[in-house]
């Protein structure tokens, strides 16, 4: 079969460059600008909300997660629309387009002098300034998270399959561009938004904070769009994801319609879905249930995590000084455990299994939000001073921050890369992409969590609301580690293997029994001729012996 007739079109002339599709740079530059767009928008929401839109820290903090967790449910979304319906291609560049008005329109927002009618500096109509925000923000969250699982395989179509050392290469070329936007991003758009700018008055820069990044995201699709005529551009072929969607439906609908006594049990409720779908999707359906139910206590630590951007950011308005530190800790963290802690484990023998790392992860980031408790008293202590004498606000220094952060990135460093490692191990061949999906929602169940408990706790104190959640953390800690405990590593490509054997091969059970029918018939065949010669053999002696005795009478 031809690969046109896989729905594989390749560029007529296909440009390598030191072994490497030349299609990649575009993707790469893509990628690097998305990053920074979304990145860059996001290190001054929070504070957009706060202070221009003049909102309470409690409706900026919930308005800020509940941003986040579209973000990460819309990926399921982009996914679906590009294996069932227009393909990778055509999903990044109408999502990029629908992600680029978004940030133009994130950036008008925050024009001061838009509806300041009477030229004081403030705005006569917030409520057009809130409803562009919210407008652009939508749009972001179905532009970003749209594309989140196509750009990054989208990539990995464009090599051969004689080229997986490059196609490796190339994914982890891909996650440093991801870091290296972040990266520049958080550093830069605060500086962006600490200028002053205005016609009738000069205010905080937030327009241009939020006009780079849309700047950058048109950059990044002119880029994409460039490189048309190089890609590999593979037809859709239908989504896994509802694949097994409906693999489980019918199992349990199949289950519930044969719930009498009088069925036998079977050995796991998936096999219920026998009757209707082949074994091995059964199988691989068995495996990936088996990793999502580990996932069930996971979102809480994007709980915690993600109030980086929000809690903290606020907590640090109230102090002194001005720095950027999360995204260089995560450069340099992932090479420190990857070549030094890890290693020294193992020569102490010690059997740090990912599920472990993952455990002793969320522990260290519940400890991370201890350290931002303690400040934060430290903080309220000072702010109580200053309330009955002549102090200078902000005595604290930022710098404090820096233990909390240091522990939250190692903490992510063990979870986060760990747990899409771990992912990636224990799911089949074919459905990765629906294991990345479940990762990808357990970071949007996160923040709604964060928007359920800070609604319901209703502390009066910041410090106790940060210890209430380092409580919550290390509860479910607890749970997982538990879990983790009772959990059986599996080899997804042995369990596979066994059903490429014959008997698992519905082809080769139909050869078998076509070959089983045909010697059985040929049996037959030879024992009636056998029958036949000895009966024509029978009659001939017969003939033999009348003709002998008619001889002798005569």
């Amino acid at each position: 079969m031809t690969e046109q007739n896989l729905g594989v079109k390749k560029p007529k002339k296909k440009v390598e460059v030191c072994g490497y599709p030349l299609s990649i740079f575009f993707i790469v530059v893509n990628e690097f600008c998305e990053r920074f767009s979304y990145y860059g928008m996001r290190a001054v929401l929070v504070l957009y909300f706060r202070y221009f839109l003049k909102w309470d820290d409690d409706l900026a903090t919930s308005i800020y997660h509940t941003f986040v967790a579209l973000c990460y449910l819309t990926p399921i979304l982009g996914a679906i629309v590009a294996d069932s319906w227009l393909g990778k291609f055509k999903t990044i560049v109408y999502l990029s387009i629908v992600y680029t008005l978004g940030q133009v329109v994130m950036a008008v927002s925050a024009i001061h002098d838009l509806t300041d009618t009477d030229m004081d500096g403030v705005p006569n109509n917030m409520v057009v300034h809130v409803a562009l925000s919210m407008t652009g923000l939508l749009l972001i969250a179905l532009g970003t998270g749209g594309i989140k699982p196509c750009v990054a395989a989208f990539g990995g179509d464009q090599f051969e399959d004689h080229q997986e050392k490059q196609r490796s290469t190339f994914f982890s070329i891909f996650y440093l561009s991801i870091n290296a936007g972040s990266l520049l991003s958080t550093i830069i758009t605060p500086i962006l938004r600490a200028q002053e700018c205005g016609i009738h008055s000069q205010q905080k820069c937030y327009p241009l904070a939020f006009g780079v990044p849309a700047a950058l995201m048109v950059v990044a699709l002119i880029v994409f769009i460039s490189g048309s005529s190089m890609y590999t551009k593979t037809a859709p072929k239908g989504n896994i994801m509802l694949e097994v969607c409906k693999c489980i439906g019918f199992a349990i609908h199949n289950r519930f319609r044969h719930r009498s006594k009088k069925f036998p049990k079977r050995e796991h409720w998936m096999d219920w879905a026998d009757e209707k779908y082949d074994k091995l999707l059964v199988a691989q359906v068995k495996m990936v249930l088996k990793v999502l139910f580990l996932y069930i206590p996971l979102p809480m630590f994007w709980t915690l995590f993600d109030q980086q951007g929000s809690r903290w950011t606020l907590q640090a308005t109230t102090m002194d000084g001005d720095f950027t530190v999360n995204p260089i800790l995560i450069l340099i963290m992932v090479p420190v455990m990857d070549s030094v802690i890890y290693p020294l484990i193992k020569k102490c023998h010690l059997n740090f299994t990912p599920l472990k790392r993952m455990t002793v992860g969320m522990f260290v980031a519940a400890m991370a939000f201890v350290a931002a408790a303690l400040l934060q008293l430290q903080i309220d202590c000072k702010q109580a001073i200053q309330a009955v004498e002549d102090i200078k606000p902000n005595t604290i220094h930022m710098g404090w921050q820096i233990p909390q952060y240091f522990l939250m990135t190692s903490g992510e460093v063990v979870f986060s890369v760990t747990g899409l490692e771990f992912s990636y191990s224990q799911a089949p061949s074919n459905m990765k992409s629906v294991l990345q999906a479940g990762w990808l929602l357990t970071v949007a169940v996160g923040n709604i969590i964060v928007l359920i408990v800070a609604e319901a706790a209703q502390l009066p104190d910041q410090w106790a609301e940060y210890i209430l959640f380092a409580s919550l953390l290390v509860l479910v800690c607890i749970i997982f580690g538990i879990m983790s405990y009772f959990y059986t590593y599996t080899d997804p490509a042995e369990i596979e293997a066994r059903f490429a054997l014959p008997e698992y091969d519905p082809e080769e059970k139909k050869k078998k029994k076509d070959s089983i029918v045909m010697e059985w018939k040929d049996s037959l065949k030879r024992k009636v001729s056998g029958s036949r010669k000895r009966s024509n053999s029978s009659k001939g002696s017969d003939k033999q012996d009348n003709d002998e005795l008619k001889q002798s009478r005569m």
